[in-house]
């Protein structure tokens, strides 16, 4: 049994995980109701957050589940977020691993949103895993996040290959500041996503990126530019006006650039890719989920989405990750004296 803490960013999560059942319970506590306010998370008040509900949610966890009696092992998101953040999970977890005296095991947080798509396989499979692992490997991953955009490949030891990432902004922060031009709020993703709904995603042509096919890099720092400028043509009722159609073509044009990329990576692999992941919070959005579903289904293998409540920060995951991950080492074993926790795993 495995229990988990996330605390990289504006969640406070927990998570239990058994090897033999999958996730057996999970809680989070969101902050985006702190955070809506300033238009994006506030560093000093975040880390204020973890400090004062990590103990509460620790506390109901341990009401609420009597497994805590198995956990032989502690698992907390090393890095990469907000070091105040990562530090109150840290601490935590250190004080649980001595408590308990368990080990303690650091996750990248990224690895967790690479393994994410694995959680499910495993809830179906639990007895079979390892053999309908072997199914899906080679895989080609997408991680799109409002920090982070980036392609990878697993081989069949589930040894990670980055096969590129963004030179500029990432897909979610385009998303949260190209709301934040339209005066949508925060968090952007899910208002643009909502309010381009009712809008054509052609009329308005913004830019893709690279479209080399060569380059598999992303680049969305020219599209807020081009955003900034449209709007800037425009008065203001007829912003209000055109709304609709300017996040669906907002959107659609994050989402080309994204697939565009994965279809490159696909076609141009090394080895035939044998699944298709999607995950970080982006992940959550609708059009980009069934654009990678019919990418998959035109390769002819398996779409492995995150589920929607992996798809954010959450402790699930990490769980997950410190357990599947062949990478991972012992930060802190039962024998050891030492409350020193090394530099953050690299990601790969």
């Amino acid at each position: 049994m495995i229990l988990a803490i996330e605390t990289s960013c504006d969640e406070t999560a927990l998570a239990l995980f058994d090897p033999a059942r999958g996730l057996t319970a999970e809680w989070v506590h969101s902050q985006i109701a702190l955070h809506e306010r300033y238009g994006g998370v506030v560093p000093d008040l975040a880390t204020r957050e973890h400090l004062r509900t990590l103990a509460p949610l620790l506390a109901r966890a341990r009401e609420e589940s009597d497994q805590f009696a198995t956990v032989n092992q502690v698992a907390v998101t090393q890095g990469p977020g907000l070091a105040g953040c990562l530090a109150i999970g840290t601490a935590a977890a250190k004080a649980l691993a001595l408590a308990l005296g368990k080990p303690l095991i650091g996750v990248n947080h990224l690895r967790g949103h690479a393994f994410s798509p694995f959680v499910s396989v495993h809830a179906e499979h639990p007895a079979v895993f390892n053999a309908a692992l072997q199914t899906l490997l080679p895989h080609l991953g997408l991680i799109v996040s409002g920090g982070n955009t980036l392609l990878f490949s697993l081989d069949e030891n589930l040894r990670l290959r980055v096969l590129s990432t963004t030179r500029d902004d990432a897909a979610g922060e385009a998303l949260d500041k190209g709301a934040k031009l339209l005066g949508l709020g925060y968090p952007g993703g899910p208002l643009i996503e909502k309010r381009g709904a009712a809008g054509r995603v052609d009329a308005y042509d913004f830019p893709r990126g690279i479209g080399q096919r060569s380059e598999l890099d992303f680049s969305f720092s020219g599209l807020k530019t081009s955003l900034r400028y449209q709007i800037e043509k425009m008065e203001a009722r007829a912003v209000e006006n055109e709304l609709a159609n300017l996040c669906a073509s907002y959107q659609q044009a994050v989402v080309d650039a994204l697939v565009r990329k994965a279809t490159f990576a696909l076609r141009g692999g090394e080895s035939r890719f044998r699944s298709l992941g999607l995950s970080g919070g982006v992940a959550n959005n609708r059009i980009l989920r069934e654009a990678f579903g019919t990418l998959a289904r035109k390769q002819g293998i398996p779409f492995l989405p995150a589920q929607s409540q992996h798809t954010g920060d959450n402790a699930g995951m990490i769980a997950f990750a410190a357990w599947i991950d062949p990478t991972l080492e012992e930060l802190w074993g039962t024998a050891r004296a030492s409350l020193e926790i090394e530099p953050s795993l690299p990601l790969c």
